[in-house]
């Protein structure tokens, strides 16, 4: 582990709260992930079961009311709202917007994307609700096809400096194309610098090899470079998300005071950290998996590895245990 990395985590840890018997129920966490349709209920699954894992209080599914049915299936921890609807069906994307933005005073980041689709209606029940969303400023992780979303408005996201993107290769590719920015032949730091720059200074993970990640500033342009597996299963990235996102709700906490709070790091640094721990995280269920299955490996393997590479790189603390 490089002395960089080691740096970055420990500032990642002074994000993580402790548990102290003041916190309630919700505090340490209240994420929702929105997808899951017809035919995609793994993704959303394995978002909101590593949001759980790593340790967020409540985890909640929005999705339709056919994945509602099979993912409830896979785990009673988690909280399943079958509010998403796809064509044909008789609403608009307003009226089908209006309880999950109803449920947003309730969350503290909210994760768009995984097994979402490419639905008409689908998409644009999305757009309404990312637009609330950052009406009330609440942190947002968009990947798979909400970054289709993106891809065709980009105007959506531009600016929200409360938003991280994780687009693989492919994602990447068109995302930038849509934008106007040249990359090829990149295929690391000035790309996704240039594509954060293009949305405005939305925080983008660009997946790789190492992961970049960049608000488009050199101050907070890095590298998440722990080893990983070399098993590129589908659903992997799912892991990604759901991190992310109870580290941007701890992130919430940190810049309330909720505890007793180390530093003095504003939203831009402790964005990138949230989605630095989120990478070092996934990377290293990545690789203890691999090391465990080898080629057989599956996204469902990563999953129990969560507290597992919590506790490698981030670590308890003292407050915490019994």
């Amino acid at each position: 582990m490089s002395p960089a990395t080691k740096e970055l985590l420990k500032k990642v840890r002074m994000i993580v709260p402790p548990m102290l018997e003041k916190f309630h129920k919700g505090m340490l966490g209240r994420v929702a992930v929105i997808g899951g349709s017809e035919n995609y209920t793994g993704a959303p699954y394995f978002s909101a079961m590593a949001s759980a894992r790593l340790g967020a209080d409540l985890s909640h599914v929005i999705c339709t009311p056919p994945a509602a049915n099979v993912i409830k299936t896979y785990s009673p921890n988690l909280m399943v709202h079958p509010l998403m609807r796809e064509n044909p069906y008789h609403s608009t994307p307003s009226n089908l917007a209006t309880p999950v933005i109803a449920m947003l005073v309730h969350l503290h980041s909210l994760v768009i994307g995984p097994g979402l689709g490419r639905d008409d209606l689908m998409q644009d029940t999305v757009a309404e609700v990312i637009s609330a969303a950052r009406e009330r400023n609440i942190p947002l992780v968009l990947d798979a096809d909400a970054l289709w979303l993106v891809q065709r408005r980009p105007e959506l996201v531009k600016g929200y400096k409360e938003c991280v993107l994780t687009p693989n290769v492919v994602e990447f590719d068109r995302l930038a194309q849509a934008v106007g920015v040249d990359t090829e032949g990149d295929t690391g730091r000035e790309g996704c610098k240039a594509l954060a720059n293009a949305l405005g200074g939305v925080m983008v993970v660009r997946k790789g090899g190492v992961d970049w990640i960049s608000d488009g500033t050199d101050a907070r342009t890095i590298t998440s470079e722990g080893e990983g597996g070399r098993k590129r299963s589908g659903g992997q990235g799912d892991t990604l998300t759901g991190s992310i996102g109870t580290l941007l709700a701890w992130r919430n906490m940190y810049l309330d005071k909720s505890w007793d709070t180390e530093g003095n790091m504003g939203r831009e640094e402790t964005l990138m950290l949230a989605a630095f721990g989120g990478s070092a995280i996934t990377r290293e269920c990545s690789r203890l998996a691999f090391m465990e299955r080898g080629r057989s490996l599956q996204a469902s393997d990563l999953t129990d590895k969560v507290p597992v590479a919590f506790e490698t790189l981030i670590g308890e603390k003292e407050e915490s245990k019994l």
